[in-house]
């Protein structure tokens, strides 16, 4: 009997034990969203277990979904490469972001932080030397401004312009009576703590652990495996620089 196949999230990686734990409480939810069903929680980098030992150690097929909010060489070359050469049966889904259910959380973790109708609001996520990785963050800009009905800044931690630092001066030197910051990020660490340093009046929790974010990544998986044959070759994707992975759904 064919086994169906498992659901493997790849992280980045995080020299963050608080950063870790939170991947493992999302993997957690992931797994009780479907009962019953194998999901691993692996990482591509720094963090264990590393993702090519937990493909090469599967007894069937699977579907690697990305815990990654935007594109960039992790999506596009890294990732594939690595499931190519563990499990080449394997699809990869498309990275999560943007996408509604995720400005959601991000709607939620800012107003947990206290946010006010009069705020200006930065988006901040770590950044890419991929354009297109920033136009993913744009996007999901974009999405939270609609929800919020006000403007919403990009700024990056690392890569990419403005730098939070510009978008902080910009905004201090606006009507709006405070400054909050979304953070784009998934999980504390680094680039968490950079976006907490940078003087905004509050800044919210990463998106974490959350039941819509479990949604989306079975989303994903289910985007990835629609008419899969399962024969032991991945589907390659057109637009897929490099790699193999699941076209995105229209709605992000």
């Amino acid at each position: 009997m064919t086994l169906p196949p498992a659901l493997v999230l790849a992280a980045h990686g995080t020299r963050s034990a608080e950063g870790e734990a939170t991947i493992a409480a999302l993997a957690a939810r992931v797994r009780r969203a479907r009962p019953g069903h194998r999901v691993e929680a692996a990482y591509l980098e720094i963090s264990s277990p590393p993702l090519d030992g937990i493909l090469a150690g599967l007894p069937g097929p699977a579907v690697v979904v990305p815990l990654l909010l935007a594109g960039g060489y992790h999506v596009h070359i890294d990732l594939p490469a690595v499931v190519a050469r563990a499990k080449p049966g394997a699809l990869v889904a498309g990275k999560l972001g943007p996408h509604p259910l995720i400005t959601s959380v991000l709607v939620r973790r800012l107003v947990a932080a206290g946010l006010r109708s009069t705020d200006a609001v930065i988006l901040g996520a770590a950044g890419s030397s991929d354009p297109g990785a920033l136009d993913d963050v744009r996007a999901a800009a974009r999405l939270l401004s609609v929800r919020l009905s006000r403007p919403v800044t990009v700024a990056f931690a690392s890569a990419g312009r403005p730098t939070i630092g510009e978008a902080m001066d910009r905004l201090r030197s606006g009507p709006a009576p405070r400054v909050a910051l979304a953070s784009y990020l998934l999980a504390p660490g680094f680039f968490q703590g950079r976006l907490e340093e940078c003087g905004a009046d509050l800044v919210s929790r990463p998106l974490g652990a959350d039941d819509e974010l479990a949604a989306l990544v079975w989303h994903r998986f289910d985007e990835a495996t629609a008419g899969a044959a399962w024969q032991g070759a991945a589907r390659r994707v057109p637009g897929a620089a490099g790699g193999l992975r699941a076209a995105p759904a229209s709605g992000g």
